[in-house]
């Protein structure tokens, strides 16, 4: 297995002045453990950047953070470093380590959606005997046994993105309010007249929310069937565009489909193409990058709630930092996401941004 990455071995000084920029990375891949590794460089000078969602990213805490012992090492392991919201996450965990610690060597992991992947990601982190890690899990309830042996080792454990079992705390979207604001959005645009489909996905927390979102706010309308697949997505837009086949084959008619990822609502629409159906609306989940270039152009891709990867990677270290401190407080960060549509493209600046498009809710 390659050595994790480091900085450049500066010694740790005194933070919290300022948030520096985030850090150039690049993924690279190790044949041998078949594992995805982000290696981030330390941040260069920026301006200080002004943060407004999150409670835990104010000064008078960084402040109570650098009296504390400053992390040596931290282990991420995320679903999957090919995907750009993971990219985000794993640069915006690596930027606050940094800003805490110049020295802190960070590794970061990619668990391709595989659980025996991510399983044996946990057992090595583990044995490097990290101070923290964050945990993206590819199944919400199968990693509990590696959560629980990375605690009895010291270790603490921060959930990102998707809940699990017995970790020390959590930082993740608003999934429900994220299936609401979509589907609410969807059925608006059939004028509350027609078939929805549900396109599932991976066996994880982040997605039986915002299907759960999505139901409750379709309940409000009446005229709307709602058409649940079954399918898993896989997180994917192969996984989307079979999913969608299969659905196609299915179903006689569909209005709309909602995608719990927006990589999934791009095979969707690959596979709506293919057999010719330009009229069926399509909304997703995340903000991606993807998605807005989709909404830049005429498509059946309508609409996207984003989400904010990079602060939730930057919130995670600093709560898992609080918490190895000791220090008392809510342990669950809910960061809020928000509508992305054609109407409010040009207000909306991607995931890098610490404020939501306006004339989003």
């Amino acid at each position: 297995m390659s050595t994790p990455a480091t900085s450049n071995g500066r010694k740790a000084g005194r933070c919290c002045a300022s948030w520096p920029g985030a850090p150039s990375a690049t993924v690279n891949r190790s044949r041998e453990a078949r594992w995805s590794r982000l290696e981030a460089s330390p941040p260069s000078p920026a301006p200080a950047m002004r943060v407004v969602l999150v409670p835990f990213s104010c000064l008078y805490l960084l402040a109570g953070l650098c009296q504390a012992a400053e992390p040596a090492r931290i282990g991420i392991t995320v679903g999957a470093l090919d995907n750009p919201f993971y990219q985000a996450l794993a640069r915006g965990a690596v930027q606050a380590a940094h800003s805490l610690n110049p020295a802190v060597r960070v590794t970061s992991l990619s668990a391709n959606f595989t659980l025996a992947q991510q399983q044996r990601q946990m057992r090595e982190l583990i044995a490097q005997k990290v101070d923290l890690i964050l945990l993206g899990a590819v199944d919400s309830h199968a990693i509990a046994p590696q959560v629980r042996a990375a605690r009895a080792a010291g270790i603490t454990v921060v959930a990102v993105d998707v809940d699990a079992p017995h970790v020390d705390g959590t930082v993740k979207s608003d999934n429900r309010q994220a299936g609401e604001i979509v589907c609410r959005y969807l059925a608006q645009r059939l004028h509350g007249q027609g078939r929805l489909l549900i396109q599932g996905g991976p066996p994880v927390t982040s997605v039986s929310e915002r299907i759960a979102g999505c139901r409750a706010a379709l309940a409000t309308f009446p005229g709307i069937t709602t058409i649940n697949d079954g399918a898993n997505g896989l997180g994917s837009s192969l996984g989307g565009q079979r999913a969608m086949q299969r659905d196609l084959q299915r179903f006689t008619r569909i209005d709309a489909v909602f995608a719990t990822n927006d990589r999934q609502a791009l095979g969707t629409e690959k596979a709506l193409d293919a057999a010719g159906l330009r009229q069926v609306l399509i909304g997703a989940v995340d903000g991606s990058p993807d998605i807005e270039r989709a909404l830049k152009l005429p498509g059946r891709i309508v609409a996207s709630a984003s989400q904010s990867p990079y602060l939730i990677g930057r919130e995670a270290v600093l709560l898992g930092m609080r918490l190895r401190r000791g220090d008392g407080g809510q342990r669950l960060v809910t960061v809020p996401v928000a509508l992305v549509t054609r109407a409010n493209l040009a207000n909306y600046h991607g995931w890098q941004s610490l404020v939501p498009p306006s004339g989003s809710r």
